[in-house]
C-alpha cells in the first residue's frame, strides 16, 4: 500500500473506504512519538513533557542519555494508505508505570507495531508480554535502527525474542517516512489476514 497524496491533508480523502485504530508500543525511548511524526498526514499530537529530577532512578537512560523529553499520556497522528484506508495511530507511553493506559488506548484497534531497540533488547521482553493482556490483538515487530545499532539477522532476533513463527519483524529507522510506513503497511496487512482468519469457517 502505499500512502495517499492530497492537496490538503487536514481532510479524509472522499475514496477512503475503512478508517482503523492502531497501537504503537514500545519500552521507554524507543522511537515510537519520532515513527508517528514521520508518518502523520496531519500535525501530530504529542504529550511530551521535560524530563525531570523525579524520573532520575526510575527511567532508566542507559543507550540514550540524550533524551531530554518523554510522553505522559499518548502520541496521535494519521495516514491515508492506498486512498483507501485511514490509519489512527495511538502511541503509548513504554514506562511501566503508564501500562494500565495500553488498555484502555487498544479498545477498538486492529493491530500493535511493537518497535524495538536492539541495543536495549532486553527492554522488550516486558513490552511483548503485555501484549498478552491487549484481547489478542495481532502485531508485528519493527526494528528501530539507530545510528550506533548492531544488525542482527531476523532469525537471532526471533528466537531471542521467542516470537511466534507468524508474527512479522520488520526492519525501519522512526525518522525515515519510507520504512515507517512500510512498518505500518505490513502491520495493516497482517492485521487483515489474522482477523479474517479468526471469522472463517473452521
Amino acid at each position: 500500500m502505499d500512502s495517499a497524496t492530497s492537496a490538503d491533508r487536514r481532510y479524509l480523502p472522499d475514496t477512503v473506504q475503512r478508517s482503523v485504530k492502531i497501537l504503537v508500543l514500545g519500552s521507554f525511548g524507543v522511537g515510537k512519538t519520532t515513527l508517528i511524526g514521520s508518518v502523520s498526514e496531519i500535525p501530530p499530537l504529542h504529550t511530551e513533557e521535560v524530563m525531570s529530577d523525579a524520573g532520575v532512578g526510575v527511567d532508566d537512560l542507559t543507550g540514550i542519555s540524550r533524551k531530554t523529553r518523554t510522553t505522559v499520556a499518548l502520541d496521535f497522528g494519521r495516514i491515508t494508505l492506498n486512498r483507501r484506508i485511514a490509519l489512527y495511530l495511538y502511541g503509548a507511553p513504554g514506562q511501566q508505570r503508564f501500562w494500565d493506559l495500553w488498555e484502555g488506548l487498544a479498545e477498538g484497534a486492529l493491530g500493535v507495531l511493537v518497535l524495538v531497540d536492539t541495543r536495549r533488547l532486553e527492554d522488550a521482553f516486558d513490552v511483548l508480554d503485555q501484549l498478552e493482556r491487549l484481547e489478542r490483538l495481532p502485531y508485528v515487530v519493527a526494528v528501530n535502527h539507530f545510528p550506533d545499532s548492531l544488525a542482527h539477522p531476523v532469525e537471532e532476533l526471533r528466537e531471542a525474542l521467542d516470537l511466534p513463527p507468524h508474527v512479522p519483524v520488520v526492519d525501519c529507522v522512526a525518522p525515515d517516512r519510507s520504512t515507517s510506513l512500510t512498518a505500518l503497511t505490513t502491520l495493516t496487512d497482517h492485521a487483515m489476514r489474522v482477523l479474517a482468519a479468526r471469522k472463517a469457517p473452521s
